[in-house]
């Protein structure tokens, strides 16, 4: 495949936070064929983001019932899908296919050059996710890819004196308690003249009103389920932002926030924030010690750091 032409299918799966750590082989590919129409099969609300950041052209939902045939080993398979992947010259998939159906099931309707990447990284090899999923593009001569996930969309705001904080994750293990991050709160507000803006889905929703409901809202908002890019505007501009091991703390790293992670028990040389502005905090006997007068401390000193520069 030419540098001048040509299009590219990545398929994608996964959560926000595997979607942001593909960024990277997205735009290795947009770098290596800068003519090439370059598209993305996944869920509509994660990969939108890649429009947003001009990474991509387009995207199509991973989501279509008649997408089903493809993973049934003899399947039927939906004409107006097998037409769709026919017009591909190149894709490379990260689906979880361990028997080759889905490959095999496309091979009959394209004979686009079919890169089989990994749906995660093996975590008993300690190399970054960023990293593993870059590793399939060595097959189109992409070597030594810039291996950040970076996100920048169309304008760039200036920075505003206000912390992002988001409260919760998709797993309790991964939260640090409630009654810490209420306690964080205060203190940055009694203690700064910073505002705040507490951000979350369906699963943080009762943690955040619980959390806003006694706070002055003149300096306290909050971003519930926004769409994604919409998301990404209300943090771009943020001075800092403090979350857990979750997508959205990819998604602020991406968009090159300065952040705190606070760490529980995943793999952090694998699935960390590889953003060099991003500071892993953590507490040797778990999570759930983490105190709040360390956390404040880190906040303190990334502001610091961040007015330096």
């Amino acid at each position: 495949m030419s540098s001048s032409g040509g299009k590219i299918l990545v398929i994608r799966g996964g959560a926000i936070g595997d979607f942001i750590l593909t960024l990277p082989a997205i735009a290795a590919l947009r770098n290596q064929f800068p003519g090439a129409h370059l598209e993305v099969l996944g869920y509509p609300h994660i990969v939108q983001l890649a429009v947003a950041g001009g990474l991509v052209d387009r995207v199509q939902s991973i989501e279509a019932r008649a997408l089903a045939g493809f993973f049934a080993r003899g399947g039927a398979l939906e004409p107006d899908l097998a037409d769709y992947f026919s017009q591909f010259d190149l894709m490379v998939s990260y689906l979880y296919d361990p028997d080759g159906i889905f490959r095999t099931n496309v091979s009959h309707c394209s004979r686009a050059q079919f890169i089989a990447g990994p749906h995660r990284p093996d975590e008993r090899v300690p190399l970054h996710a960023a990293k593993v999923y870059l590793k399939p593009l060595e097959r189109v001569a992409i070597f030594d890819a810039d291996p950040v996930p970076r996100l920048a969309l169309d304008s760039q705001p200036a920075t505003v004196d206000r912390v992002a904080l988001h409260p919760g994750s998709g797993a309790e293990k991964k939260n640090w308690p409630e009654h810490k991050w209420a306690e964080l709160v205060q203190h940055v507000l009694d203690g700064t003249s910073l505002s705040l803006i507490l951000t979350g889905g369906e699963a943080e929703g009762e943690r955040l009103q619980r959390l806003a409901a006694a706070l002055p809202p003149a300096r306290v908002s909050v971003a519930q389920s926004l769409p994604l890019p919409e998301l990404a505007r209300k943090l771009q501009p943020c001075a800092a932002f403090i979350g857990h091991d979750t997508g959205i703390s990819h998604l602020s790293a991406a968009l090159g926030l300065p952040g705190l992670v606070l760490w529980g028990e995943t793999a952090e040389e694998i699935w960390r924030p590889p953003q060099k502005n991003v500071v892993i905090v953590k507490d040797r006997r778990g999570l759930k010690t983490l105190s709040v007068s360390q956390v404040l401390l880190e906040l303190t000193a990334l502001l610091n750091r961040n007015a330096e520069t």
